[in-house]
């Protein structure tokens, strides 16, 4: 193998596997020491440049960045990286002084469609650049599913209201309460650019016999959740059934209970363990008392002159063809119908666009979505941008804020006469942790220390108000033993060859038998002469140059735990603890212009 070239931007960004996990690339073992050392309102622009939301996605993120943890090397659950989100949001200063000031406008004004994660993305990163951002919403308010979808007793609108209020005040103008009709007429209006965030705003229909006929107690449930949010709705009966197994699921049944539902029963067509919904959804609904039932698939809905009484079901089991494919097929027990007042169906979301029309230079596919460029968020009409849910369908904030900054970035290049495609470096720092011989400027502790538990509301009482928010959050006492579960994945182990007098005491005090000293090969070959198995070919082995004798170092990123020990025990300082700092480039950045490669 060819020694590693560590000063790619993206090389010690994927060993950093938290971030290079998060869609916006948050840098999290950064802020995290910052809440450990009590910097709170540190923490929180850290978060705020790359995930904009950090209040709205400590309490609501899908967290992707958890499963990748390096604390999972080591025991069972990763560091509650979602939840110390929102201690910094909690704990922090007031930060408005630290926010861009409004800037006087360039000239170049930029619509947006919907006032969702994505287009409060984009308009929190080109109205510090001038631009006039105008975005249209049919809500009275900006936040789109933030506000509409996700129940007050997980998401409080002051949260929801703090953090658009922070975009909102950069200058951006916000039109609630006007939907656009017609592309074509926006178009007209001679904006420089659209941006498209308009979301998924269609539920999934389920069209199965007695739909029509009990129309009036079977709810869709982002249209229901909605309309409970904006107060339209506050009651539901007694006993409701809800179809689909995702977030979406999750939040229309813990809602019914909060309105009156006595009874209320999850109905998926998968496994429990195949469900959409993320496992801590599934297990706030398990403690509200909501049964979850799988293998079930709805094939009617009985009603008595147009009165809803229940749902039939039909029991079926999983199968799996030649190719590993899995088939739902009957199981041969007899269909069961369960008694209910009220239906929510929470199968699903789909993305409507009837307002833009055919011959507005928008081409769409055979499944009805815009024709959008993956790099650049473009369409086919150069002029409009999508992003988030109306780019590729459903997903979550996260992606929405990922998309948004990449928009941004293009509609910025665009409108100053630069080619879109070519996207700028990121910017890097790495410095050294060395604050004496044995002695790092960060805590490298490693020892085993479960998770702890975020303090929720007593059930009694949470169930009682639909406001009431669930989960209380860390405390500063929780947030700091919680923050130092982190392993400091972001400080690398740095290696010099010329340094090296290959004593092997790195590779003997290793606690995870991830160095090793060894002739050179092929990787497939270097991999299978590793001290410790290597079973992640994804992850990196970080190669030397050839050593004196002829030997080289191979360490696999997949099981260094950056403890330190290596860079301790050296003789003559050939390890060093470096920390790596990854900016990614958004919009009106003066980074140089070079393709950097996919994260």
């Amino acid at each position: 193998m060819k020694p590693t070239d560590i000063a790619a931007p993206d090389y010690f960004h994927k060993v950093v596997d938290c971030q290079w996990a998060c869609p916006a690339h948050t840098p999290v073992p950064e802020y995290i020491r910052l809440i450990a050392q009590g910097r709170y309102s540190d923490a929180y622009m850290i978060n705020w440049k790359s995930n904009v939301f950090p209040g709205i996605l400590g309490r609501t993120c899908d967290r992707p960045c958890e499963p990748a943890c390096r604390r999972g090397r080591v025991e069972e659950t990763p560091v509650a990286i979602c939840r110390l989100k929102r201690v910094a949001a909690d704990f922090k200063d007031d930060i408005r002084q630290r926010l861009p000031r409004p800037s006087p406008k360039n000239g170049k004004r930029v619509a947006f469609v919907g006032g969702g994660p994505a287009s409060l993305t984009v308009a929190r990163d080109l109205a510090p650049l001038g631009y006039h951002c105008t975005v249209f919403d049919a809500d009275p308010e900006a936040g789109g599913m933030m506000r509409t979808q996700i129940p007050k007793f997980r998401l409080p609108n002051s949260v929801i209201d703090e953090e658009t209020g922070y975009i909102l005040g950069l200058g951006v103008d916000f039109k609630g309460s006007h939907r656009i009709e017609s592309m074509k007429s926006l178009l007209a209006e001679k904006y420089d650019a659209i941006f498209v965030g308009s979301g998924a705003p269609r539920g999934r229909e389920l069209d199965i016999p007695g739909r029509k006929e009990a129309a009036g107690n079977i709810h869709i449930g982002i249209e229901w959740l909605a309309n409970v949010s904006f107060g339209h709705v506050d009651k539901i009966g007694k006993r409701v059934i809800v179809l689909g197994g995702g977030n979406t699921a999750m939040d229309c049944c813990r809602t019914a209970r909060r309105l009156g539902g006595e009874k209320v029963t999850v109905i998926v067509r998968s496994g429990f363990e195949e469900m959409k919904a993320s496992p801590w959804e599934k297990e706030d609904a398990i403690h509200e008392d909501i049964p979850i039932l799988n293998y079930m698939v709805p094939v009617a809905f009985k009603h008595v002159a147009g009165k809803l009484i229940g749902v039939t079901f039909q029991h079926v089991k999983a199968e799996f063809d030649a190719k590993g494919r899995r088939n739902l097929v009957p199981s041969g027990d007899p269909d069961q119908t369960i008694p209910c007042d009220d239906v929510l169906v929470a199968v699903g979301q789909e993305n409507a666009f009837p307002w833009i029309e055919q011959d507005c230079g928008i081409e769409f596919d055979k499944w009805h979505m815009p024709k959008v460029d993956p790099k650049t968020f473009a369409s086919t009409n150069p002029k409009v941008f999508f992003g988030g849910d109306a780019a590729f369908g459903p997903k979550n904030i996260i992606w929405a804020v990922a998309h948004g900054h990449d928009a941004a970035l293009s509609i910025h290049k665009m409108l100053s006469g630069e080619d879109i495609t070519e996207r700028p470096l990121p910017d890097v720092h790495v410095s050294s942790q060395k604050m004496g011989i044995h002695e790092w400027s960060y805590d490298n502790d490693i020892s085993i220390d479960k998770r702890y538990k975020v303090p929720h509301r007593d059930k009694v009482i949470a169930l009682k108000d639909i406001r009431a928010e669930v989960e209380l959050g860390y405390d500063v006492k929780l947030a700091l033993g919680e923050a130092e579960r982190c392993l400091n994945c972001d400080v690398q182990t740095v290696f010099s060859t010329s340094l090296c007098i290959e004593c092997d005491a790195c590779a003997d005090i290793c606690p995870m038998d991830c160095i090793t000293f060894t002739g050179n090969g092929e990787e497939s070959d270097l991999r299978q002469r590793l001290k410790a198995p290597s079973p992640h070919p994804d992850q990196d082995l970080y190669v030397s140059s050839d050593l004196k004798t002829g030997r080289v170092m191979v360490k696999d990123e997949d099981v260094c735990l950056h403890c330190g020990l290596c860079a301790e025990r050296c003789p003559t300082g050939a390890w060093d603890m470096q920390k790596y700092f990854i900016e990614m480039t958004h919009a009106g950045s003066t980074c140089p212009t070079k393709s950097r490669s996919a994260a």
